[in-house]
């Protein structure tokens, strides 16, 4: 049986740290390590991660400042065991249930890297903003025209790697520029990516949301810089 990672950045999300814990520790993986790393949340998260969840998973880690979405995966990929790593937002956006979708790929078509579309499939998704929705268009028909790769869904926070594929790359980027940098960087590389349809529950700015306006910009930064320079 494969182990697999379940590899949790978290900022702020006292919400809803504890409903996707459960989710995650309910799901269909047997063989599963659970690892959270906390980026300095201020609203009560890293005390239910220390009263409530310390017990429950694998390893949390702490940041001691508020780095970004991509310093927490490059601090928790130091201490991945498993195989195979998912990355899951400690929000409720993306739903634990959809792991077999994207670990079979890899399990049946050798695919290195799965990444779980919310634009394909006939899974449910939450409406909500159009111009989000355009600028997660634009981003990824540039970053497909950079890197000469498919995808529908480059932005995507749900993402799935054979652990020797992401190890095989120096990350550098702190914040949500880690979707474009990894993307092509390991484009680079020639790894076998897939796509897969999933379930979406998409947040709202009041409910959360995190990603901004200026993040669209720093994407498109990180897809020349990391397609042509770095």
């Amino acid at each position: 049986m494969t182990k697999i990672t379940i590899l949790i950045p978290c900022y702020n999300e006292v919400g809803t740290i504890e409903k996707i814990v459960s989710k995650v520790l309910k799901s269909q993986i047997s063989d599963k390590e659970i690892i959270i790393v906390d980026d300095c949340s201020n609203d009560g998260t890293r005390e239910i991660l220390k009263s409530k969840l310390s017990s429950l998973v694998n390893k949390i880690l702490y940041h001691d400042s508020n780095l970004g979405k991509g310093a927490c995966i490059r601090t928790g990929i130091q201490h991945v065991k498993g195989e195979i790593v998912i990355i899951q937002d400690a929000d409720l956006e993306y739903d634990p249930n959809d792991y077999p979708k994207l670990i079979r790929p890899i399990d049946e078509f050798k695919a290195d890297i799965v990444y779980g579309s919310r634009f394909k499939g006939s899974e449910g998704k939450r409406v909500l903003y159009f111009w989000n929705r355009v600028a997660n268009y634009f981003l990824t028909v540039f970053s497909n025209i950079c890197t000469n790769i498919n995808l529908s869904d480059m932005e995507t926070g749900f993402k799935c790697f054979k652990t020797s594929a992401i190890k095989s790359i120096q990350l550098k980027e702190n914040g949500f520029g880690f979707e474009p940098e990894v993307t092509a960087k390991l484009a680079k590389k020639k790894f076998r990516f897939f796509e897969v349809g999933i379930t979406y529950q998409g947040r709202t700015y009041e409910e959360g949301k995190k990603i901004r306006a200026i993040d669209g910009f720093k994407a498109v930064f990180c897809i020349v810089k990391y397609s042509f320079f770095d």
